[in-house]
């Protein structure tokens, strides 16, 4: 479900492979960065660190609890 011109609360990462979460507003609890591919977790990570650093919205897919897409605005 696609979740529209949300904020970027917060965001974790740790040394873990592919262990990358968000907090995004309205949605609830942190979500975590749906594993599979290394570059796209990355790319998902950083377009939500650019959102939350410079105070921009995003558009958030979530599906099963974790974050697949993002639109960085």
């Amino acid at each position: 479900m696609w979740n529209q011109d949300k904020d970027v609360l917060g965001t974790y990462t740790s040394h873990d492979s592919q262990n990358a979460w968000a907090l995004i507003s309205g949605i609830g609890s942190w979500k975590k960065i749906k594993p599979g591919n290394s570059d796209g977790v990355t790319n998902t990570f950083v377009a939500l660190c650019a959102a939350k650093a410079n105070g921009r919205k995003v558009d958030v897919y979530v599906a099963d609890d974790e974050i697949e897409r993002v639109i960085l605005k």
